[in-house]
């Protein structure tokens, strides 16, 4: 399958964008974890933690799925493929382990965090830090090596 020109700039238009919102989310995802932590007045570690989970679970889902799915659909379209570049092959790989970690890793740890900002607690999990680190930084990784293009191919062509 061979993407036309237009298509193909859709589809790279949806995959540039859904990584962007991916990043964005992921920012401010640390930037409410660290004024949670950060901040003396229970009321404001209490909206921060309860604003985590109005975006950080859902809608970080959906923007890596775009993202994955936009990234097969140019994958499989273009001379890039999936499994014949190295780089690509990491992008792949990396989207399906950051979604799977949103789902099973920070879900269950903003829903405590939530439930901490509504009793008004104070309390911040330690370990909702560690999410919008990773995942900001294996985002911009997956940026760089779209605009590198490192590593060459997975396996030799036979001649």
């Amino acid at each position: 399958m061979k993407l036309g020109k237009n298509t193909r700039k859709v589809w790279l238009i949806v995959h540039i964008a859904s990584g962007g919102t991916w990043l964005g989310m992921d920012l401010v995802l640390g930037v409410l974890v660290v004024t949670a932590m950060s901040a003396s007045d229970p009321l404001t570690v209490s909206v921060a933690l309860q604003a985590v989970e109005l975006f950080a679970v859902w809608p970080l889902i959906i923007a890596g799925l775009a993202s994955l799915v936009s990234g097969i659909v140019l994958g499989l379209g273009t001379r890039y493929g999936l499994v014949r570049y190295w780089w690509v092959f990491v992008k792949l790989v990396m989207s399906v382990v950051l979604i799977l970690l949103v789902v099973f890793a920070l879900r269950p740890g903003v829903h405590e965090a939530a439930e901490m900002g509504r009793s008004l607690s104070g309390a911040v999990p330690g370990d909702m830090l560690f999410p919008p680190i990773v995942s900001t930084a294996a985002v911009l990784f997956a940026t760089v090596i779209s605009v590198l293009k490192p590593w060459g191919r997975l396996r030799k062509d036979k001649s």
